[in-house]
């Protein structure tokens, strides 16, 4: 069990240097200050390995192990923020639990939050990381993120953490009436994706560039 301190960080992963990356989102062009508070209240270098701990508020991807990262704090911020505009998060599923990071982020944010990993090992990582923090709205899951969750859909927000070559059509199902979907889209070019479910259907918003791991069928 961690300690407070442990939990708080020292030098480079104390709760001052999670100021400053929250100023840096900021200055980044991050306008939404819940979102900036739930990246600063989120021990970003529990989720990383011990040895890259030091570069765990750095704007930058990190390798996670089993050919995975954990994104850059600017593409959370960015995603979350496009995915609150003006409303919130609701019931919120994430495909790519990955180390369990961006979940504690939207934890802070949505009511529940269901995240789906379809490698084994780091679904186990991210139980370990996430049992620290006591998150009660947070349920992870082993399987498919190109199949989705339906037996907990619908949701009212989507969050992709990896590039499909296309819109996966389970997960746009699984979308609720007046729900929002961001996701990578491309193989070598790669660009975020906003779907949001209208009365009229489907709308779809083209954002930034992106660079994500690939989406993959299947589980290991």
């Amino acid at each position: 069990m961690l300690n407070g301190q442990q939990l708080r960080g020292i030098g480079m992963t104390s709760q001052r240097t999670r100021s400053r990356m929250v100023e840096r989102l900021r200055q980044e062009g991050i306008k939404d200050e819940k979102v900036l508070a739930a990246m600063a209240t989120v021990p970003r270098h529990l989720f990383v390995e011990e040895a890259l701990a030091s570069r765990a508020y750095e704007d930058i991807s990190l390798p996670l192990g089993f050919s995975q990262t954990i994104s850059q704090p600017f593409v959370v911020a960015r995603m979350i923020e496009v995915l609150r505009a003006g409303r919130e998060l609701g019931k919120t599923l994430e495909i790519g639990a990955g180390c369990g990071y961006q979940a504690a982020v939207l934890a802070q944010l949505a009511s529940d939050v269901y995240a789906i990993e379809r490698i084994a090992g780091l679904l186990e990582k991210a139980k370990g990381n996430l049992r620290h923090l006591r998150l009660p709205n947070v349920r992870l899951k082993h399987g498919d993120g190109n199949m989705g969750l339906p037996e907990a859909a619908p949701f009212d927000t989507i969050i992709v953490a990896a590039a499909a070559r296309e819109v996966p059509p389970a997960l746009r199902q699984q979308l609720a009436p007046g729900g929002r979907m961001i996701l990578p889209v491309g193989v070598q070019e790669q660009q975020l994706l906003l779907i949001e479910r209208t009365p009229k259907g489907y709308m779809e918003t083209w954002l930034d560039p992106v660079r994500f791991v690939p989406m993959l069928p299947g589980t290991e």
